[in-house]
């Protein structure tokens, strides 16, 4: 008795409770394990960064960019979509475009005018037309309205003489009657005009798309005839225009040393998608427009290698190559960095302008909205994904710093070469998106992509949604588009190739962009073909995707698919 264990004189463990004993203990178990996993849960959840919605793929891209498309280009991550995409045409007042009736109605209203004013003068054959002619100018206005059945004219330059006595030049801005892109389109061609033995003066033909260079320079508050103008001129990009891209200069020291400055250095962005690198970007433009300081930026992009013809990263390309800069520099405060540098090392001793920087994420644009010194450095380290540019946007961030998508448009170059096809076809044309490449290839991730997209699939499909002998336009990542051959039985097919001159080396593009380069010749690349075949095939009048209308299979492989944002 006195050898007896404690811990058996005690009832508990008495074997006829055991049992009991047992289940308490493993009931107690579990609402250890169910409160540790309560607390891991809510750990978690606090801390969670979700993963950056742009870098999604298909349509979770689609919703975040509030689409209700789930098309293949407006998710494609091999092209960016920038501030025009977002444009609702719903919500952007246009003004009214001018008709034949307007056309008439001033006219009338000039003929009444001159009746008070000097006698005409006598009728004179041979003498050349005068371009400035209100008769002249009427008379070239209707001629276009009428000949261009499925256009809706905005505005009208006045006329100006062509290159002889019979030939007048005339710039108008329009868009297409079924046009759904957020834009207007200038074009400018030469128009041969006859005049009869009483005078009487006829249009006996109309160039082609921006034939009509005397008329293209724009000049302020030049007279010709418009309804009623947009209320913000700013809103929409105008393709066809001169673009005026030269770097902002500092006017002087006094200017550049009262000013506030916003720079980022480093990081991981470089040589990353376009997609990403735009991301990034506005993240850091935001930044500056709510610190309210002018953004020093890099005007060098580093092509990643998706898009070059070497498959290779490369260095030294033009921000320009790619982007509107005009429209940013006019609608932001931006300053190029080689510029600032030059000028921060003159004058900033003299000025006694400091500098701030700041080397952790955590320091967030509302931390420094009270910093006094001439120019903050967001310097960033070498350790990926956290060096990346938007993560300072992150965050308690996201809600308060907005991304300014409306200050970046596409190149105004490249949506002229757009243009210009689109001019070629009439704007009256259908286009399909064919993807094929290395996802027909792949029958594990794409099953029936191949047979889908194959010519006789082709022609099946499209037997009630093209009608036959139409012009169709074909943008593929097929690289040998003889592929689609058998197509031209039925219709009259075009590829972005057929268009070579537009950027060849005698084109404007190409002069245009080797000045920019310095005198280095411009490759026409990967990036810049894809942004160019996916504007033209968004302005085709019947669009027909891959992934939404010729096969079931999903764009980003198996079971990938996801319901259309509704």
């Amino acid at each position: 008795m006195f050898g007896r264990s404690p811990l058996l004189r005690s009832g508990s463990f008495r074997p006829e409770n055991l049992g009991q004993n047992a289940l308490a203990l493993i009931g107690n178990l579990c609402f250890t394990l169910f409160v540790v996993g309560v607390l891991v849960f809510t750990i978690i959840a606090a801390t969670y960064e979700p993963e950056d919605p742009l870098f999604h793929p298909s349509t979770q891209i689609t919703r975040f960019f509030t689409s209700t498309s789930n098309a293949t280009f407006t998710s494609d991550d091999t092209v960016a979509r920038t501030g025009e995409d977002f444009v609702n045409m719903d919500q952007t007042e246009v003004g009214s475009f001018i008709n034949l009736t307007d056309v008439t109605n001033l006219a009338n209203e000039t003929v009444e005018n001159a009746e008070n004013g000097e006698t005409p003068t006598t009728c004179e054959v041979d003498s050349p037309i005068d371009c400035t002619d209100p008769e002249v100018f009427h008379l070239l206005m209707r001629k276009a309205i009428e000949h261009f059945k499925d256009t809706h004219f905005y505005r009208f330059g006045k006329a100006v003489r062509g290159d002889n006595d019979s030939s007048c030049d005339m710039a108008w801005r329009f868009r297409p009657k079924e046009g759904k892109t957020a834009a207007f389109y200038k074009d400018y061609r030469r128009f041969v005009i006859a005049k009869s033995k009483d005078c009487t003066l006829s249009v006996l033909s109309i160039g082609d798309y921006h034939t009509g260079v005397n008329a293209r320079k724009r000049k302020k508050k030049q007279p010709g005839f418009e309804k009623t103008p947009p209320k913000d001129d700013l809103s929409l990009q105008v393709v066809g225009e001169t673009v005026n891209d030269a770097l902002p200069e500092v006017l002087s020291e006094k200017s550049f040393s009262r000013e506030k400055y916003l720079i980022y250095s480093g990081g991981g962005d470089r040589c990353k998608s376009m997609s990403q690198y735009l991301w990034s970007f506005l993240c850091a433009l935001g930044e500056a427009q709510y610190l309210n300081r002018t953004l020093v930026m890099d005007l060098t992009i580093c092509l990643n290698s998706m898009y070059s013809s070497s498959n290779q990263d490369e260095e030294g390309k033009d921000f320009r190559f790619y982007f509107d800069f005009e429209h940013l520099k006019e609608t932001a405060s931006v300053l190029d960095q080689d510029q600032f540098w030059l000028d921060w090392h003159n004058w900033h001793e003299k000025n006694r302008m400091n500098l701030h920087l700041v080397e952790d994420l955590r320091v967030t644009p509302m931390k420094l909205s009270g910093v006094k010194d001439s120019l903050i450095m967001r310097k960033f380290g070498s350790v990926e994904p956290d060096n990346y540019w938007y993560r300072v946007c992150e965050g308690e961030t996201e809600s308060v710093v907005q991304r300014p998508w409306h200050l970046i448009w596409k190149s105004r170059r490249l949506m002229d070469i757009m243009s210009s096809i689109t001019a070629k076809l009439n704007w009256d044309y259908d286009s399909i998106h064919i993807e094929r490449g290395e996802k027909a290839r792949n029958k594990e991730l794409w099953p029936n992509l191949d047979a889908d997209t194959s010519p006789d699939a082709l022609i099946a499909t499209l037997a009630d949604k093209i009608e036959d002998g139409r012009n169709v336009y074909i943008a593929t990542s097929e690289p040998d588009t003889s592929f689609f051959d058998p197509l031209k039985d039925k219709y009259t097919t075009h590829f972005l190739d057929e268009f070579k001159d537009l950027w060849d080396e005698n084109s404007e593009w190409y002069s245009e962009t080797t000045r920019l380069n310095k005198g280095g010749p411009v490759e026409f690349d990967g990036y810049m073909k894809v942004s160019v075949d996916t504007e033209v095939f968004l302005r085709g009048k019947k669009q027909i995707d891959t992934f939404n209308d010729l096969t079931n299979d999903c764009k980003d492989g198996i079971n990938s698919c996801t319901p259309a944002a509704g």
